[in-house]
Order: C-alpha cells, then sequence, then structure tokens
C-alpha cells in the first residue's frame, strides 16, 4: 500500500510550543484528556498550559508512536533516568506522567 502524504499546517502561534513538566490524564467511555501542565519548584499550584481532547484509538496510536519514539532516542542516546518526584494527590481521578 502506498504511503499517504498529509499536507500539515503549523501555525506560527503554534509553531513556539508550550513547556511542560507534568501530565494529568484522565479519560471517559468515549475520549481522552491529557492536561499539559506547568509546575514550578516550590509553588503547590500549576498552570494547565494545554487540554488535548483525543479518541481512544487516536490516543493508542499517540501511546505507540511515543514509545517508538522513545525507544528510538535511547538506542541513540543511552536510556532516560524517570527522576519522578513525588508530587502532592490530584483532585478526582486520572493519572499523573
Amino acid at each position: 500500500m502506498p504511503e499517504q502524504k498529509i499536507d500539515i499546517n503549523l501555525p506560527e502561534e503554534v509553531s513556539q510550543g508550550v513547556y511542560s513538566n507534568l501530565a494529568i490524564i484522565s479519560h471517559s467511555n468515549s475520549e481522552f484528556i491529557v492536561d499539559f501542565v506547568s509546575m514550578m519548584p516550590g509553588v503547590q499550584k500549576g498552570q494547565v498550559r494545554s487540554r488535548i481532547i483525543m479518541t481512544p484509538q487516536n490516543t493508542k496510536r499517540l501511546l505507540n508512536a511515543l514509545a517508538d519514539n522513545v525507544a528510538k532516542f535511547e538506542s541513540q542516546n543511552g536510556m532516560i533516568e524517570d527522576n519522578q518526584q513525588t508530587l502532592p494527590p490530584m483532585m478526582g481521578g486520572g493519572g499523573m506522567a
């Protein structure tokens, strides 16, 4: 099957990106919600910088693509150490990354 090309526009205001050092993930039966948060050291309150809402199917595709990219990165640069720090408990359900 031939590879399909997708034309994607990257607006200037989006191209700069958003810094996040915490992701809070929650889901319903029809969607996954990922809040990208910026937490400053010594501050108890974080700021949601971006929220992404995805279907379960697209979330699984993202998970697989991230796993593939992390494996490629680690094969070139060595293992990424997970220096996970203890964070205060969240309100409601979900997970943190």
